[in-house]
């Protein structure tokens, strides 16, 4: 039996978007945000690609490498725009249909297949693991890890700057904080 992995997901810090409640572009962080640096980080640290992501990372003060697996959930032609702007059916669907991607961009079951994904690479790694990403990752992590349906995925709440730890020891379980 291979030796058991960690890897803790941080969510990026406040932005405009989420603070107004709007589907993200690449946008940076708001500054009056920040965060205690991470005392000891382990040898494998990722983000994902997009500066909220990036700099969240050097205000924690790790370096980390970039990994597009830890990237946003492609809201497509979405991006910008607040939930009140959209037609009310295609909000519905997107919040109800897991498999909804009529904003062209990628469907709640497309992310969690992706982070499903990624999730097998890290456990192969065998090593501790800090990566710092977004929500919609983080909630198909928890997902994966609780072999839930997809459409789980809006119930998970993940708060910005926020720390979600896995184990993983031939399956992914959540640890809840003490």
């Amino acid at each position: 039996m291979a030796g058991m992995v960690r890897l803790d997901l941080v969510s990026h810090g406040i932005t405009g978007a989420l603070r107004a409640g709007r589907f993200p572009d690449d946008e940076p962080l708001l500054d009056t945000w920040a965060a205690a640096p991470v005392a000891r980080p382990p040898a494998v640290v990722l983000t994902g690609p997009e500066q909220r992501a990036v700099r969240t990372a050097a205000v924690l003060g790790v370096r980390a490498e970039v990994d597009p697996a830890l990237r946003d959930l492609d809201a497509g032609r979405w991006r910008g725009l607040g939930l009140a702007e959209l037609p009310p059916e295609q909000l519905h669907a997107w919040l109800t249909d897991p498999a909804f991607a009529g904003h062209g961009g990628e469907s709640v079951v497309a992310v969690v297949a992706r982070v499903g994904a990624w999730l097998a690479e890290v456990a192969a790694r065998e090593a501790a693991v800090l990566a710092v990403t977004h929500p919609a990752v983080v909630r198909a992590a928890v997902v994966t890890a609780l072999d839930a349906p997809p459409s789980a995925f809006w119930r998970v709440d993940v708060p910005p700057g926020s720390r979600t730890r896995l184990h993983f020891r031939g399956a992914w379980t959540l640890r809840l904080p003490a």
